[in-house]
């Protein structure tokens, strides 16, 4: 995103990200283009219902410097999740905590994949500095450890 746009990124949807060069807002998933009204319009919510998600730190979506609301699509496709929830009887508090624990697991995901390419490439060197050390010869049988 550039500086001049007016737009500020999100809370609850992260930080506004830079495009590239050449790419258009439309291009960009996290770009906030979309008003309340026409947010409510295309997804048959009442305004109240998204200003009210933003209250409850739900979906927060980006302001202009005037203070309007703008949503990206990805904030657009929370709010659906976040409506699919309600309707299963879910409390906006509920629906907060539920958004929380499903980001640190992805984050723990994240987390998890990194330390088995780490643990994948020290097992590849061990091997290699063993068989270094063999003078390149097999390993003799047995059970690897």
């Amino acid at each position: 995103m550039t500086q001049g746009d007016g737009v500020t990124g999100g809370a609850a949807g992260g930080e506004a990200r830079p495009r590239p060069p050449g790419a258009l807002p439309v291009d960009d998933e996290h770009a906030p283009l979309y008003s309340v009204g026409q947010v409510a319009a295309m997804l048959r919510l009442r305004q109240a219902f998204l200003r009210r998600l933003d209250e409850y730190e739900v979906v927060r979506p980006s302001r202009t410097g005037g203070g309007q609301r703008r949503y990206s699509r990805v904030e657009i496709s929370r709010v659906r999740y976040v409506v699919e929830l309600v309707d299963e009887g879910m409390t906006l508090t509920a629906i907060r905590r539920v958004l929380e624990l499903e980001r640190r697991v992805q984050e723990m995901e994240a987390r998890l994949r990194e330390a088995d390419a780490r643990h994948a490439r020290d097992r590849r060197r061990i091997h290699e500095l063993e068989s270094a050390l063999r003078g390149g010869r097999p390993r003799p049988p047995g059970p690897y450890r």
